[in-house]
């Protein structure tokens, strides 16, 4: 076998995101982006030789021929063991878990999670540490520093491997394993939720529609809602992976995941609805007739926990997103455990659950997980839900109504602003920060302004700060409005607007969310100055 060693040069804007490096197909594809990302990320790890690494993906276009190449790569650098998805297919939470299990050197996922797929749209690549979680910021940060001082990138010259065979193998020093990538992910699950609870649910007539997206978590829901728990046959639809999704956006929302909304609430529609998104990491849960926003589930979540077998001693603490509902919050408050408040990413909540500090987190964004791996994790989700539906025997409406009746309701919204061109962007939050002192003792639209600031967080656990986190303007009765530029996206920046009112009760908890919100709606155009400075006046996704 001939090692090769391949002269290149850096790279303009390979500069890691919140979720890894992500930017249109054809820019992967060209020659030596991807090798040179891949090298960066096997030189800020201290090289690859000796270690074991995982790889997988959500099998977007592109999956199994970058696969090839890094495994070509860590051949080259002497890696000593390489785990890999069958058809180098991997949900992001089954990598986390496997990590976890085998104790590799951490593993790299090829995924931009909920963004399009095909060649003409989104891929992405991201370096997971030995705890199975996103990289830091501080290892984020070393990537980053050798693409911008690469100068060359070593690749073995050999035919591409069997990565379709379930077996192993073995180049040079490289020991190559491929795996079920179902197999490990659902034996965890059963460890941690009652299945024949939930089997028992499905025998006594409650169905349950999951839409996969024609994505990732196909294969595993079919595998543990249809096979292990007895769901009825065809309960799992767009089940197949597909490189381009079938020409879907894989994002568990009530716009692009319509077909399963339109299900859940037409004739005879199934007890239980729920989605996953791209790389299987973010969930939608939907009752017949009541969507419940992500930031509802969370709390209904840490509200019900003691009722899902493997959560039945109770909750070290909670944590959310900054721009989450407050809704957690509350939960949290009554329990009388810690709630955290960090910045958007995963990766934040990743100290707090190595340090024990919280066992369930979530994100406004669609993703929840708890201390069994550390990512987020869509199915996990459903299961947990599924757990405790069984033991409450209640509807998920009757659920939703009585969680409100005790703690209030966090009506919530996100307006997403997409593609927008940066410089209005940037012109639009620089606008905002400029008022922040002069914000606090004003009353707009009947609302008062009683907190105005740019968020920033100090870690508890290794000390480090977080600057430039969103602006947050906080009104009397807690009522919130934040806007925040995502980092998720490939084209230009996505404006994203979170609108929360909260109705504490016992009327008023079953207003229309776009009702209830209005006057925070008109409120946060208004001070933003949105419509005049980017053109806009609507935004391209409502959840």
């Amino acid at each position: 076998m001939h090692i090769k060693t391949v002269s290149t040069t850096p790279i303009e804007g390979q500069k890691p995101g919140t979720s890894g490096l992500r930017m249109k197909t054809r820019v992967f594809m060209q020659p030596h982006y991807l090798e040179n990302f891949v090298q960066s990320i096997f030189n800020a790890i201290g090289g690859i030789e000796g270690k074991s690494l995982l790889l997988g993906g959500d099998g977007r276009y592109f999956n199994q021929q970058a696969i090839q190449t890094i495994v070509k790569m860590a051949i080259a650098g002497g890696a000593s063991h390489l785990i890999i998805g069958a058809e180098g297919i991997m949900s992001t939470p089954a990598a986390s878990a496997i990590i976890r299990k085998f104790k590799t050197n951490g593993g790299i996922i090829l995924s931009a999670s909920h963004n399009a797929g095909g060649i003409d749209e989104d891929f992405g690549i991201k370096y997971n540490l030995p705890n199975g979680g996103p990289a830091t910021a501080r290892v984020s940060d070393r990537i980053f520093a050798y693409t911008l001082e690469i100068d060359q990138y070593q690749i073995a010259d050999l035919d591409d491997i069997d990565i379709i065979t379930i077996g192993e193998t073995t180049i040079a020093e490289t020991r190559i394993q491929i795996i079920d990538p179902v197999a490990d992910y659902a034996e965890l699950m059963e460890t941690l939720f009652d299945f024949d609870a939930i089997r028992e649910l499905f025998k006594s007539g409650f169905r349950i529609k999951f839409d996969a997206m024609h994505a990732v978590t196909g294969p595993y829901a079919k595998a543990i809602l249809e096979g292990q728990l007895g769901a009825e046959k065809d309960s799992v639809i767009n089940a197949v992976p597909l490189p381009d999704f079938g020409g879907g956006h894989p994002d568990p929302n009530p716009i692009h995941a319509h077909q399963l909304m339109e299900i859940m609430y037409g004739d005879d529609a199934p007890d239980f609805g729920a989605a996953s998104d791209g790389d299987g990491d973010r969930n939608l849960i939907v009752g017949k007739n009541c969507y419940v926003t992500p930031s509802d589930s969370l709390a209904v979540m840490a509200a019900n926990a003691k009722l899902v077998s493997g959560y039945r001693k109770g909750l070290k603490g909670v944590a959310r997103s900054m721009p989450t509902s407050q809704a957690l919050d509350r939960v949290a408050k009554k329990l009388d455990i810690p709630a955290f408040e960090t910045p958007t990413g995963w990766k934040y909540f990743g100290n707090l659950l190595d340090a024990n500090k919280v066992t369930l987190c979530g994100e406004e964004s669609a993703g929840t997980g708890s201390s069994h791996i550390r990512e987020k994790d869509g199915l996990w989700a459903v299961l947990f839900w599924l757990n405790f539906l069984a033991n409450r025997k209640q509807s998920v409406a009757e659920i939703m109504a009585d969680h409100w009746k005790t703690y209030g309701r966090n009506y919530y919204t996100r307006h997403d602003y997409e593609a927008v061109e940066s410089d209005a962007a940037n012109n639009l939050m620089d606008g905002l920060r400029g008022k922040l002192a002069i914000f606090p003792g004003h009353t707009i639209n009947g609302l008062a302004i009683i907190h105005a600031d740019e968020f920033s967080y100090h870690d508890p656990v290794d000390g480090s700060n977080a600057t430039a986190q969103g602006i947050r303007i906080l009104f009397d009765g807690g009522s919130r409005i934040i806007f925040r530029l995502s980092g998720t996206g490939t084209e230009g920046a996505t404006i994203r607007v979170y609108l929360e009112s909260f109705e504490p009760g016992p009327e008023n908890l079953d207003q229309k969310p776009e009702d209830a919100l209005a006057d925070i709606i008109k409120t946060a155009s208004q001070i933003s100055n949105l419509e005049e400075l980017t053109g806009r006046t609507a935004p391209d996704v409502k959840t």
